[in-house]
């Protein structure tokens, strides 16, 4: 199965770049895709409860709906700087969104036949 690694480093500062983002993310798991989502940055406000809902885009998918089709069968994650630098934790996140560190990104990103987007 391929996998694809998705990094999203943008928020609602850049509506297209992060619709695109998820967009991407949810069609290849839709597609039969590994995706492993990794939200950081302002991105990280997305794993929050009801913060997905408040992005709004023209002719998009909602970002919540985009976000459950990746959790379906994929993973996302928060960046631990990021959820820290925001005061966040697990507790304070959508369930099943888990918060972990660059080694592990960077773990992802190197195995052999992964595809990784940074958006």
């Amino acid at each position: 199965m391929q996998e694809l690694v998705v990094k999203v480093t943008v928020g609602a500062e850049a509506p297209e770049r992060t619709n695109q983002a998820f967009t991407v993310a949810s069609a290849a798991a839709t597609a039969g895709a590994k995706v492993s989502l990794w939200l950081t940055g302002e991105a990280t406000w997305f794993a929050v409860p009801g913060r997905a809902e408040e992005f709004e885009l023209e002719n998009a998918a909602p970002l919540q709906e985009l976000i459950g089709l990746v959790m379906e069968s994929g993973e996302v994650t928060v960046c631990s700087q990021c959820a820290s630098r925001r005061d966040l934790s697990e507790e304070d996140l959508i369930d099943g969104v888990s918060i972990k560190g660059a080694f592990v990104f960077a773990e992802e990103i190197l195995r052999d036949g992964v595809q990784a987007i940074v958006y």
